[in-house]
């Protein structure tokens, strides 16, 4: 599965649902987060039905970047049930992510 798209609209129903979502807050000219991007589609194709791998762009979405206090980019937060539950900061490695992310895949 790939990625999914997040929006300030579709944000809260986004984060709601009954898996973990992994929301990645990028901007097209955040050269990290550019690095990261194929490291999410791997991980989003990895765990189809256990995470939903989502992608905000804080620069067309900047209320929900502005709700979370997104001050560096890429940040990824790990939501469930609705909460933020882990937030990582910065390009990673696929398996640095993977390892961070283990008590939820």
């Amino acid at each position: 599965m790939a990625t999914v798209t997040a929006t300030d609209q579709n944000f809260g129903t986004l984060i709601n649902g009954d898996k973990p979502v992994l929301v990645d807050f990028w901007a097209a000219w955040c050269g990290p987060c550019r690095m990261m991007a194929p490291v999410l589609e791997d991980l989003s194709n990895d765990t189809e039905g256990k995470l939903v791998v989502a992608k905000l762009n804080v620069d067309e979405n900047p209320r929900t970047a502005g709700a979370f206090g997104i001050m560096s980019i890429p940040t990824m937060i790990l939501f469930q049930n609705g909460r933020p539950v882990k937030q990582l900061v910065g390009y990673m490695p696929k398996s640095e992510l993977v390892s961070r992310l283990a008590d939820v895949l």
